[in-house]
């Protein structure tokens, strides 16, 4: 099993691969909300990236209750993640049960059993392209080591955002970003259908579509596209589909 250092090692050179290569977006901070949950102890992470309107979106989660607590902050306007992006500064709470600024949020987060939130913005000088938010299972505060990593890895995963050409070009990069966006909203979709189609939770059928596009070395966002158009092949759709496809469910969604 990998030590902290190996792994947080392994980490910042997948970050850094993306300034030398094609990649995708969507898998890269979903990796890294992944890991996250391994390096900080985190019981739950989420990614945030603003949109070409500047308007905050999920751009991934490490589980359900962390996709909806950002949700929840962009419907409502309301969250530690939110305050995150519009000063471009940390935002912690040790312990909700104590009592916040953000009621609503602090309330649907102790209902899901994460009394304690952190978020870092996701910027180079002034300019914050998201926010990188961990859920604690405990309501204790990060010790100062963990707050410097999780800074560390927010900070590298924006200069991967900004890497090559797109960095010198800003409506470049609000393209790609957006295009970005736009690949999570099919990820989602491709998510429900099939979660629907073999019966399982939209968590396990995330590891499904992550899983067939690792193995066979294929972008998660064409995956996704694939199995939205329903333009994937009949075995790949069954491969994601597992056993449920097999004793037969209903059709995939139009």
């Amino acid at each position: 099993m990998a030590t902290r250092e190996e792994l947080l090692a392994v980490t910042f050179l997948q970050l850094a691969d993306t300034l030398v290569d094609d990649f995708d977006v969507v898998e890269l901070l979903t990796m890294l909300s992944d890991r996250c949950v391994e390096l900080l102890g985190a019981a739950a992470t989420g990614i945030m990236l603003a949109n070409a309107s500047g308007n905050l979106q999920v751009m991934a989660a490490s589980s359900e209750d962390a996709n909806l607590l950002e949700l929840f902050q962009i419907q409502n306007e309301e969250g530690p993640c939110l305050d995150a992006f519009r000063s471009g500064q940390a935002v912690a709470h040790a312990n909700l049960g104590e009592g916040s600024s953000w009621p609503r949020f602090g309330q649907l987060a102790l209902g899901a059993a994460l009394p304690s939130v952190h978020a870092f913005p996701m910027r180079v000088r002034t300019h914050v392209l998201g926010t990188l938010n961990l859920f604690m299972a405990t309501p204790t505060p990060l010790s100062e080591a963990d707050v410097l990593v999780a800074q560390a890895l927010a900070h590298a995963a924006t200069l991967a955002l900004l890497h090559n050409e797109a960095a010198q070009d800003s409506q470049r990069l609000t393209a790609q970003l957006q295009g970005a966006l736009n690949s999570r909203v099919t990820i989602e979709q491709a998510k429900g259908a099939i979660a629907e189609r073999a019966r399982i939770g939209t968590d396990e059928a995330f590891v499904r579509l992550r899983h067939y596009a690792r193995g066979h070395n294929v972008k998660l966002t064409d995956v996704a596209t694939g199995v939205v158009t329903r333009t994937l092949p009949d075995g790949v759709l069954a491969e994601l589909m597992g056993r449920s496809d097999r004793r037969g469910g209903p059709a995939l969604p139009s």
